[in-house]
This record gives structure tokens, sequence and C-alpha cells, in this order.
């Protein structure tokens, strides 16, 4: 992979609130063409809603689209599976990690795209803590908790991410493939029974699939030590919301940007339109100064947090308005112009 400077570029996270994914990624390439994101469709169907949409091929999974539920059922004899699943693996056979057009619809369309000039074309996959705490058994119990299904989760999705990077790496010779985690910012409360090792162990599996740049995202508060300690090449958090919760860990985040991690800093608020509409370019900015300025308070180096450093909403826009998303975009192509203006 050629030398990736991150330079306060704006890149989405993934969701957006069209169905259109010719729409979807025509807003992407205005306002993010340095690093275009395939755009994730969940409003289109239920078969990209970011749980169902790696789902295909799992062994046991049943999807009810009518009343929008996915679920394992161990009540089935899930050895043969389990079994293809593994051989799969093993041969690194990377048609098991197919996404049909079904599941995301946003991604073939990005499939038809040029993209010449770019620095990076971006991916995204759920997480295997996510993904296996969401998907239940036929009880409703979380299949993360079952041993054998636990591991299946990590390499079913270590199939899916690299598969996509490799048709990714077709477009454009620099990839970016994102494992979105937003159940870390559960991780320690009383509602997930997960330690430290098994996320750990979980996240490097998927990683180990990834042969360019590999990024976490998670939306919320975390022990971001357990994310910086993997191999993560980008760190993604909601800077809007929790920028002083990464200040916490100087040590380990001082490490990371050590052996050349970026940082993108979420700073443009999606979760409430409301919030979102009220921000300027400017006063984003501002508060994206203060949260850096802030972290390197706490003995980080500023220049290389300056030097590591790229925008993005704080979460995916799904919920947000057309209108809002395009502000949301507005906004975020803003602020890394102000930045770049304001520290490159």
């Amino acid at each position: 992979m050629t030398q990736f400077r991150p330079n306060f570029l704006p890149m989405a996270i993934g969701s957006l609130p069209y169905t259109d994914p010719v729409v979807a990624l025509d807003k992407l390439l205005r306002y993010t063409p340095d690093i275009p994101a395939w755009p994730q469709l969940p409003d289109r169907t239920f078969l990209e809603n970011m749980y169902v949409q790696y789902s295909e091929g799992f062994p046991g999974v049943v999807i009810k689209i009518d009343n929008a539920r996915i679920y394992v059922d161990r009540e089935r004899d899930l050895d043969p599976e389990l079994e293809q699943l593994y051989m799969r693996y093993l041969d690194n056979d990377l048609e098991a990690g197919v996404l049909g057009v079904d599941y995301a619809a946003g991604l073939a369309h990005f499939f038809t795209h040029r993209f010449d000039g770019v620095r990076a074309v971006k991916g995204q996959v759920t997480g295997p803590v996510s993904w296996g705490l969401t998907v239940t058994d036929q009880n409703r119990r979380p299949i993360l908790y079952d041993e054998v299904l636990a591991d299946a989760v990590a390499k079913h999705l270590r199939l899916k991410a690299a598969w996509q990077e490799r048709e990714l790496r077709k477009l454009a010779p620099n990839t970016i493939m994102f494992v979105d985690e937003p159940y870390m910012s559960s991780f320690g409360s009383a509602y997930i029974a997960i330690e430290r090792e098994q996320v750990i162990t979980l996240l490097e599996e998927v990683f180990a699939g990834i042969e360019g740049l590999k990024g976490v995202h998670c939306c919320g508060n975390t022990d971001w030590s357990i994310l910086l300690s993997t191999s993560v090449d980008i760190l993604n958090l909601d800077a809007y919301g929790y920028a002083e919760t990464l200040s916490l860990y100087p040590e380990a985040l001082g490490a990371f940007l050590d052996r050349g991690g970026i940082i993108a800093w979420g700073i443009v608020p999606v979760q409430d339109e409301a919030v979102l509409m009220a921000e300027s370019a400017q006063s984003l900015t501002e508060k994206l100064d203060a949260a850096i300025k802030l972290v390197a308070s706490k003995g980080v180096s500023l220049d290389a947090l300056l030097a590591s450093a790229l925008v993005t909403p704080t979460c995916g826009m799904r919920t947000l308005s057309e209108a809002g998303a395009e502000r949301a975009l507005g906004l975020l192509a803003d602020v890394s112009r102000h930045m770049q203006q304001k520290c490159l």
C-alpha cells in the first residue's frame, strides 16, 4: 500500500437515509471525493440492516423480513454448515464472503464506478462483537455467548471483509476497511458479559483478513485502550460527545500514534437532527480544535495528533432526513477544509 496521509480529509461512516444507490453515491462523491465509501441503505430493505447485511451464508441463519427479525436456529443440526464455513475459511475461499446485490445495492453500484485520483476507497463490515450480540438464537440468546458460534462469527466476518477488500482493490490501489463496533460502547456494563481478551481475539481474527488500512468505529464511550491495543490502523470515535474519554488513555494513544495510527474524529453530530441543524462549520471546527488540544494536554504529542487526523460524522446517517444528511455531509466537507487551512 502506498503512503496514506490523512490530512484532515473527510470520510463517511456508511449508512445514509436514501433508498436509491445512485443518489446516495452521488452525494458521497460530492462531499467526500478523496475517500469515497460505498453507501449502506438500510431504509431500502431489511436485508440492508447492518446486521442482516453480512448474514448471508452464516450457519443456521434465518431472516424474517415480514417481522424484521434475524436469528440463528440452534435447533437445526449446524455441524454440516459449520464444517463448510471452516473449510472455506481454511482454504481462504473469499467467494464465501460475497455480499449479494439484494443485501448491498450501494456496493453493487459502487463497483460500477470509476475512481480516478482518489486517495482511497472505503468499505465496512459490522464487527464480531456487535454482530454476535445483536444476532441471537431462536430463544433470543446472543450467539456471542455460544463459544462455537462466536468463533464462527469472527471467521465469517473475516471472509466478508476480505472479499469486499479484494473487490474494492480493483477500483483503487488504496483501501480502508472499517469494522463497525457500536456495541463496544456497552463494554464493561452489566448488560454485556464479555472479557477484554475475547474482544481482542475476535477483532484480530477479522483484522487478519484485511491487507490495507483497517479501521474500527465506535460511536459511544468505551475502554479505548482495548481497541488501541489491537492491530487497528484507524480509530474512529464520536469526538463531538466523547473526546474527553479518549484523553483518559494518553499512554495507549501515544503508542498507537507512534506506530502510525490515525484518529478519525467524528465531529459532525448525526444522532439528533435538531442538534445537527444548530451547528455550523465554524462551531464544529472550534469544537474539534478544542478536542484535539484537550487530548494533547494529557501528554499526547499535538504534532502527532494533527498529522494523523481524518474527520467524519459521529455515526452513520440513517436516522436523518435526506436534507439532514446533505447538511451533515456539507458540514463535514467544510470542517475538513477549515482544519486543513488552520493546521496543515
